[in-house]
């Protein structure tokens, strides 16, 4: 899936036709459909990110998201989440936006998470403002926690 996502976006096609490939495709073809419609801008796709000295990744999109400088993930799942399921991916798009408005200079407020099932159930979650600020804090109490395991370690 993520891979059609990434081919939508830069304007290139992307086939497969195995059984994965085609569910893939039809998963992809949701989340374009039901949620890349709120896309004003792309500044990125499959960018890496990282916040200078702590940690690094990579983001499946940045951009202008419903009008807010966000970072946007592409999830496949098997079954529906809730969100209260999916912390730890609230966490991931937080310290995305840390490290590129640090690298960048840039002011990111929002995380959004598009999540397809391969039967095709698709889900948006948005989160910004002050949870999104908590969420950014809950990340760094994690790679503080990190960093004082691995000082013990050495």
């Amino acid at each position: 899936m993520h891979l059609h996502l990434e081919k939508y976006i830069l304007g290139q096609g992307h086939m497969d036709l195995t059984e994965e490939g085609k569910t893939a495709k039809s998963m992809a073809e949701t989340v374009i459909e039901k949620g890349l419609g709120p896309l004003q801008e792309i500044w990125g796709s499959e960018v890496t990110l990282w916040y200078p000295g702590l940690y690094a990744g990579a983001t499946d999109l940045v951009g202008t998201y419903d009008y807010e400088d966000s970072i946007v993930d592409f999830k496949q799942s098997n079954k529906p989440k809730r969100k209260e399921w999916i912390d730890d991916y609230f966490m991931q798009l937080a310290a995305y936006a840390m490290a590129h408005n640090q690298v960048y200079n840039t002011e990111i407020t929002q995380g959004v998470i598009l999540m397809c099932t391969p039967d095709n159930y698709f889900q948006k979650f948005q989160v910004k403002g002050k949870e999104f600020i908590g969420y950014q804090h809950k990340f760094l109490e994690k790679v503080d926690l990190y960093y004082k395991r691995v000082k013990l370690i050495a």
